[in-house]
């Protein structure tokens, strides 16, 4: 009779080193199916979690917390989730710079080990703070790992569109997620402290999630996954839906402009690489600096010719909250402002503000 593999609390714990394993990636790739694999495998996704919805009624396997902070940050930086500026990565790498922001993570992760020696932290913010979660790892003492998943980006944009209500448009989000593609494999290359990294395709895990999840704890030595049980495996069989590929669609379907399209198509064909066997190579990573530098030139490019719609945008954006406001309180404005100042204001300025006020004296002189 065959031995069952032992689960990871029927070994010595103290002779499990500590991990987190981190899962990147654009939303709707299927991040939610690979955290939610391992941690029916095993591995712990600090409580609580974010409650499942419409969008994801099987669950996102990722912590409030992580969300929370991630919301915190990004609302600091003026950065979106999905936001398809080079510079956006400036704007949150300052805040990974920061030491009371690594402070703040690495006590957050420390009492979590006490459940568990390796832990999952999953979110579609992930990749902005990267640079700060691989410093906090391992300041806890655990080695840092990490797991990006690839789904076809015209998927992921479909994904957004049906399930977000995103009004920015295909190319604003095809955009986006090349940009979160290209830094994301940037940050995870190797670094010291860390333990490793792999890509996953979302197709790969769908089609045989056993294969696909064992190659990745042996890849980063994953313990929980090496040693998982028969009745876990099971429970993933449960989990896992051959219909979660809900939206399926091709890039010529989202009518790129030609230079994003030919840009967009280049990175998904280098990044499926990387998930093949002996793909992640120095060559490769220089491939990628060179998509990089080529999307940092589409963008400002497009930027520079896009200034006037941007600023049209402002401007009403600023006339409608103008509107906005005297709407709400139409005699606000001048009762804030003193008499003396008042009275300084030349009458035929002050029929003007009236008269756009929807104030207009009545004509016999009675004011009223």
């Amino acid at each position: 009779m065959t031995e069952q593999p032992r689960a990871i609390d029927e070994m010595n714990p103290d002779g499990v080193a500590r991990k987190v394993l981190f899962v990147a990636g654009a939303g709707r790739s299927g991040t939610s199916t690979l955290a939610g694999i391992v941690a029916r495998l095993g591995m712990h996704v600090p409580l609580p979690e974010v409650p499942p919805d419409d969008s994801n009624p099987r669950g996102f396997s990722e912590p409030q917390w992580v969300v929370d902070v991630h919301d915190e940050w990004l609302s600091e930086a003026l950065v979106q989730v999905s936001d398809s500026r080079p510079s956006a990565w400036f704007d949150t790498g300052r805040i990974c710079s920061r030491e009371p922001a690594r402070i703040r993570v690495s006590e957050w992760l420390e009492p979590h080990f006490a459940e568990h020696p390796e832990l999952v932290v999953k979110d579609p913010r992930l990749s902005w703070f990267l640079g700060l979660w691989r410093v906090a790892a391992i300041r806890t003492g655990a080695t840092p790992v990490f797991a990006t998943m690839l789904r076809p980006p015209a998927e992921v944009v479909g994904s957004k569109q049906k399930y977000y209500a995103n009004k920015l448009g295909s190319s604003h989000l095809a955009a986006s997620w090349v940009n979160m593609l290209l830094h994301t494999e940037r940050a995870t290359r190797p670094a010291e402290g860390d333990g490793g990294r792999v890509f996953v395709r979302y197709e790969d895990l769908l089609t045989d999630w056993v294969k696909t999840t064992t190659a990745l704890g042996h890849a980063l030595d994953l313990q929980t996954i090496i040693h998982t049980r028969s009745d876990q495996i099971r429970e993933v069989h449960r989990f896992i839906d051959p219909t979660l590929r809900r939206v399926s669609s091709s890039l010529d379907d989202l009518a790129l402009p030609k230079r994003l399209h030919e840009l967009t198509g280049q990175t998904w064909e280098e990044l499926n690489k990387l998930a093949d066997e002996g793909g992640d190579t120095v060559e490769a990573h220089r491939t990628f600096d060179e998509l990089r530098a080529e999307y940092v030139d589409l963008y400002e490019e497009a930027e520079a010719i896009s200034r006037s719609s941007a600023e049209h945008v402002r401007l009403r954006a600023r006339r409608r909250a103008l509107a906005e406001a005297a709407e709400a309180s139409p005699h606000s404005l001048a009762d804030r402002l003193p008499h003396d100042v008042r009275a300084a204001i030349p009458p035929s300025v002050r029929r003007g503000v009236r008269k756009a006020l929807g104030r207009e004296r009545d004509s016999s002189g009675d004011g009223q």
